[in-house]
């Protein structure tokens, strides 16, 4: 899975245990509704938001997790998080009515076919 949206933060890293570290990064996605996305990078994954900057478009793939729990009085809770495994820039939407590509020229800027006969045969299959 993925989330597309622009960096609102990107959070220190947090050393959990010796073993464990994680950071976090929240990506506001850009729909009618928007919505603040809060993705960890675990473990060596945390280097990978060294690089990027808030308000930097990017596409982050993310897997889904959910846990069980059981507390001390045995009643069971679910939590799920997002964890994010890469980050990616994505280039910046050009603003509306502008064209994508480049204009076509005008039918003027081409100098006719100077050499073409109707009636000859055209032996093409196509």
């Amino acid at each position: 899975m993925e989330v597309i949206g622009k960096i609102k933060m990107i959070g220190a890293t947090q050393d959990v245990s010796a073993s464990f570290k994680k950071r976090e990064l929240v990506v506001t996605t850009e729909e009618q509704y928007p919505q603040h996305i809060m993705i960890e990078f675990t473990q060596a994954k945390v280097d990978d938001l060294n690089s990027y900057q808030v308000g930097e478009q990017v596409k982050v793939s993310i897997n889904l997790r959910g846990r069980e729990w059981v507390n001390p009085q045995g009643e069971t809770k679910y939590f799920n998080s997002i964890q994010g495994w890469r980050i990616e820039r994505v280039a910046a939407a050009a603003p509306a009515g502008a064209p994508e590509m480049p204009p076509m020229p005008a039918a003027e800027a081409f100098a006719p076919a100077t050499d073409f006969k109707e009636e000859e045969h055209d032996d093409l299959p196509f």
